[in-house]
């Protein structure tokens, strides 16, 4: 009789531990389903600009308890890719979307088939032709292309020749920034006159090759723009390459450690440096508004800043996270 009751004690407290272990699941998977998922798509994942977005978008999900998936084409070309991964937060139900489009038009149908589903999206970055999104957080790109106009054209004393670096087409916010550059120039400095200009295809090395070539054609150029990141490291690379250093007047857009030793160094004249830190936290923060029921401003402006050797050590203490430090 022992031995039964020992069997029958051992069968009790298996099933006892089974049953708590079913319960455990089910609930664990009940708070699973609770729990907020953002998905953050970018442009692209291999650009370091990216990894700085990445980690505003994971301080504010990290500060509201929710989860923040990071999903996007490694280059910012592969418009394909990154419609995809818009379709793939939709099918699994994300709570919300913050949405950095890679092509103007191109992710215009991605927008409408997220607010088709119901979820709220927020575009971060660069702008999309479409309204149906609930908010957009940025940098006023068109005024730092002007920004940067005013610096090369007063370096050049408001004459000369300059060569323009452009981005992917139909990227938005590095299209507005050649926009700002060109007409800025036109109406405040018409004796500077823009003598070259291509776009490059998303990599350092491909806006270098391009900077070398518009430089090997125009010899006597006095100044370069170039609009974000991947192409103004590229183009100080063109600089380095052909001894440049110092001879041509040099804004890039977007920081980089090389671009920040370029400008200790002299080669290059200013930054328009973004804060792609606050871009990846208000993001997140107007998706999580958006979902709590609130009100949201339909343009959160992100303030960009001008580094110079004057103000370089400063910058650097003051905002490391935008510096990409």
């Amino acid at each position: 009789m022992k031995n039964q009751n020992w069997y029958v004690v051992a069968v009790l407290a298996v099933s006892a531990v089974l049953m708590t272990i079913g319960i455990i699941r089910k609930i664990n998977s009940m708070e699973k389903k609770d729990v907020r998922t953002i998905v953050v798509v970018p442009k692209g994942t291999a650009n370091m600009w990216w990894e700085v977005v990445h980690k505003g978008a994971a301080k504010a999900a990290g500060e509201a308890g929710v989860e923040m998936v990071w999903s996007g084409p490694e280059l910012e070309s592969d418009r394909e890719k990154q419609i995809q991964c818009v379709e793939d937060a939709i099918t699994k139900k994300a709570s919300a979307i913050v949405l950095g489009p890679n092509d103007f038009k191109a992710l215009a149908r991605s927008v409408a088939n997220i607010r088709s589903a119901g979820i709220p999206c927020v575009i971060i970055d660069s702008p999309v032709d479409s309204d149906q999104f609930d908010s957009f957080v940025g940098t006023d790109n068109y005024r730092g292309g002007a920004e940067a106009a005013r610096i090369i054209g007063k370096k050049l004393n408001g004459r000369g020749e300059v060569i323009l670096v452009r981005f992917i087409q139909n990227s938005a916010s590095t299209d507005e920034r050649a926009r700002g550059f060109t007409e800025t120039l036109e109406k405040e400095f018409p004796g500077i006159s823009v003598v070259a200009q291509q776009h490059t295809q998303g990599t350092v090395e491909d806006a270098r090759q391009r900077t070398v070539d518009m430089l090997t054609r125009h010899s006597g150029a006095d100044g370069i723009f170039a609009v974000n990141h991947p192409s103004s490291v590229g183009a100080y690379k063109a600089i380095q390459s052909e001894k440049l250093e110092g001879k041509i007047a040099f804004v890039a857009f977007d920081s980089d450690p090389v671009l920040l030793e370029g400008v200790a160094k002299g080669g290059v004249d200013a930054i328009i440096a973004q804060d792609p830190f606050a871009i990846g936290y208000n993001g997140v923060k107007q998706a999580l508004a958006i979902l709590d029921g609130k009100t949201v401003e339909e343009y959160i402006p992100i303030a960009s800043m001008i580094v110079t050797a004057d103000n370089l050590e400063k910058m650097k203490i003051e905002n490391p996270e935008a510096l990409g430090l």
